[in-house]
């Protein structure tokens, strides 16, 4: 008889580390701070990505050293071998640039997911928090939880349309009065009611902020701490720094 998996248990894969290259083939402004890129190649055919928020290397071209940033997976089409991937454009950058200019015929390479951290779609409900840098891996998990599961978001920036099974309650919060994206996103959480029945918190954004409110939902509002996956996608005054926030 096959073992069964625990409830909740969160599974790890590992895969086996490949760069390829990828050509452009569409893009879009989702909004002023967002733009889609679609890629297709052949070298996709064996491309796996587990989970919503696996990271990929992105190697940007800078006349010298490539520059590499991690990103997330927004789409994969395994029938078409096409990947979407979603560019914050946030700052003045080698991706931001590259995102900003990039056109249908455009080459890049990337690389990975090395592997990936599978959070079960088995929980009562989920709660999803983050910034713009985390919005890809959001909507991802939006549009792949099952039917009718209570999925609420909590993300600062500009909203976007996201296709949903799930029953979705997304808050968009709008940066103001020189408000930090910490206040801001406690602010808002202090005024939602965490459901019953067991539940899981995904929390990315910048490093400090993503390490207070975890802190403040686990330590201050007593959320299972091993329902829970926080992360910092960015850090201040630090490129290509991903901090995996943990006691």
């Amino acid at each position: 008889m096959d073992a069964v998996t625990p409830r909740h248990q969160t599974v790890r894969v590992r895969h086996e580390l490949k760069r390829r290259l990828l050509t452009v083939s569409s893009t879009e402004l989702l909004t002023p701070q967002m733009r889609r890129i679609g890629f297709t190649s052949p070298e996709l055919h064996d491309f796996t990505s587990a989970s919503f928020d696996d990271h990929i290397k992105l190697f940007f071209p800078t006349g010298g050293e490539p520059a590499m940033r991690d990103f997330t997976p927004r789409r994969f089409d395994s029938a078409t071998n096409s990947l979407t991937i979603d560019f914050a454009l946030h700052d003045a950058g080698p991706a931001t640039s590259w995102a900003a200019s990039a056109e249908v015929g455009d080459t890049l390479l990337i690389g990975g997911p090395r592997g990936s951290s599978v959070v079960p779609d088995d929980f009562d409900w989920y709660l999803l928090i983050g910034d713009e840098t985390a919005l890809p891996a959001i909507g991802r998990r939006v549009e792949e939880l099952r039917e009718n599961v209570p999925v609420t978001t909590f993300v600062v920036g500009d909203a976007q349309p996201i296709d949903a099974r799930a029953a979705w309650t997304p808050h968009w919060i709008t940066r103001h009065g020189g408000f930090g994206d910490a206040e801001l996103l406690h602010a808002a959480l202090a005024g939602h009611k965490l459901p019953a029945g067991d539940g899981f918190v995904w929390i990315a954004a910048e490093a400090s902020v993503a390490r207070h409110l975890r802190s403040y939902l686990i330590d201050g509002r007593g959320h299972p701490r091993e329902w829970s996956k926080a992360a910092g996608y960015w850090k201040r005054g630090e490129a290509d720094a991903h901090e995996k926030i943990e006691d």
